[in-house]
């Protein structure tokens, strides 16, 4: 089988970081004619209805004791971040974008040791200290490090790295009898209504006088389609065929495709914001070492 090759499984993973690093980038350019959340609600409709099919196929494996965790995990986990993320990109660059996004397997230990009595090691509390120090820095460097200029916009992914951490921690604990691929489609059934009804009261007459407002919805459907339901269906078959310590190396290569096309936008990225992504990074490492080391 294809998907047991390790040369697949690392096209997989060079792709999925090509993809989700390409995600910042897509939203910046879906905001130059639409409205934030009217570029996030899109993306959640147009994914939605990628994983429609797949969901209605395996309804019957649904349980109703699941709803209350595919909720947290289609709200908390995917509904909200959207929304927070094309909030936050209003304001900064899609690089440090992310850069931010890499906390999350932070917030995810975080939140397991406090709310999920997830044991942990000494190095992970290191692990946790290098990764909220590079966040901190990430936050206040402005032409420098200055406290009291903190960029609140950037907070909006922070708490969006939170809420997919309290969603993986829902997953872990509540749904390990469901695959990831009904995880992530019985979540999004539970959401397009909200994304739908939303889109039907705002104003689209703002949209359709900019010119280049078509490529702008190209970019937010590429987003929907590809980024979110084809890119977790992706990570979700390579999980069944390897170790989730393989597919967490992901994360340390969407920061380097964020910064590439922000590079390529023009943005400006200092050496003191690569520093930080490296205190961030290196956090995360710590974070995963144990798990390394029980393969």
């Amino acid at each position: 089988m294809i998907w047991g090759k390790r040369w697949f499984q690392f096209t997989i993973i060079m792709l999925l970081a090509f993809i989700w690093g390409s995600s910042f980038i897509l939203m910046k350019i879906g905001i130059k004619s639409f409205t934030s959340n009217q570029a996030a609600a899109l993306r959640i409709l147009m994914a939605s209805l990628v994983l429609l099919p797949i969901a209605l196929k395996q309804i019957k494996k649904l349980q109703r004791s699941d709803i209350k965790s595919l909720l947290i995990a289609g709200f908390i986990g995917s509904f909200f971040p959207a929304f927070l993320f094309m909030k936050s990109e209003t304001r900064i660059d899609s690089a440090l974008a992310g850069m931010l996004n890499s906390l999350t397997p932070v917030f995810t230990l975080i939140i397991g040791v406090l709310f999920h009595r997830t044991v942990f090691k000494w190095f992970q509390f290191v692990g946790l200290a290098l990764g909220l120090a590079g966040a901190l820095g990430l936050i206040l460097a402005h032409d420098g490090l200055h406290i009291g200029k903190i960029n609140g916009y950037a907070l909006y992914i922070v708490l969006a790295t939170c809420f997919y951490a309290i969603s993986i921690n829902q997953i872990k604990s509540k749904l390990p009898h469901l695959t990831g691929v009904q995880v992530t489609s019985f979540s999004f059934l539970f959401i397009w209504p909200v994304a739908l009804v939303y889109l039907l009261t705002t104003d689209f007459s703002p949209v359709a006088a900019i010119p280049g407002w078509p490529v702008h919805l190209l970019a937010l459907a590429a987003l929907g389609i590809v980024g979110t339901a084809m890119a977790m269906l992706m990570m979700n078959s390579l999980l069944r065929n390897t170790s989730a310590i393989g597919a967490s190396s992901v994360t340390y290569i969407i920061p380097v495709f964020a910064i590439m096309w922000g590079l390529l936008d023009g943005e400006s990225i200092t050496m003191l914001h690569l520093i930080c992504m490296c205190f961030i990074l290196a956090g995360v490492y710590l974070i995963n070492w144990k798990k390394r080391k029980t393969v």
